[in-house]
């Protein structure tokens, strides 16, 4: 029920976004209303699977995992106004990597931040997209191209 509520929601508010088709007829509603659309599907094979009979048994479940995500979702968005989007989604990074197993941080933040910043000039610096800019992304556009965005 949670799952369709969602779905209603999200298709709901993207009728609200203006549909104009760009170069190849997808406007800024058509991702929203796939998604409403996935969680619709999910939310349907959750009830059939209620109803099957011969029911399995659940797995217990881990929440380390979880926490590890969840707590590097809150340190991102805590951080992104202040860290700027490299080293707030870096720290994300590594803390879905710990979740996965890899609870080297001295590895994965480095590696986090490399690739936020790698994904952040992309958007920034081809694209002209804004992203959360902090310390270090200041510092790499003063190095390569002498002034921020």
């Amino acid at each position: 029920m949670i799952l369709a509520g969602i779905a209603v929601v999200i298709w709901r508010d993207a009728a609200r976004l203006p549909q104009a088709g760009g170069y190849a007829g997808v406007g800024p509603a058509d991702v929203p209303r796939w998604i409403a659309l996935g969680l619709a599907g999910l939310s349907l094979w959750s009830l059939v699977e209620a109803f099957r009979s011969g029911k399995a048994e659940r797995e217990a479940q881990d929440t380390g995992p979880i926490l590890w995500i969840v707590g590097g979702l809150a340190a991102q968005l805590a951080l992104l106004s202040t860290a700027g989007f490299s080293i707030a989604t870096g720290l994300l990074f590594a803390a879905t990597a710990a979740a996965f197993g890899k609870r080297n941080l001295a590895l994965t933040v480095p590696v986090g931040i490399t690739f936020a910043l790698v994904v952040y000039l992309l958007f920034a610096g081809l694209l002209k997209l804004s992203l959360p800019a902090g310390p270090l992304e200041g510092l790499v556009w003063d190095l390569f191209r002498g002034a921020k965005p």
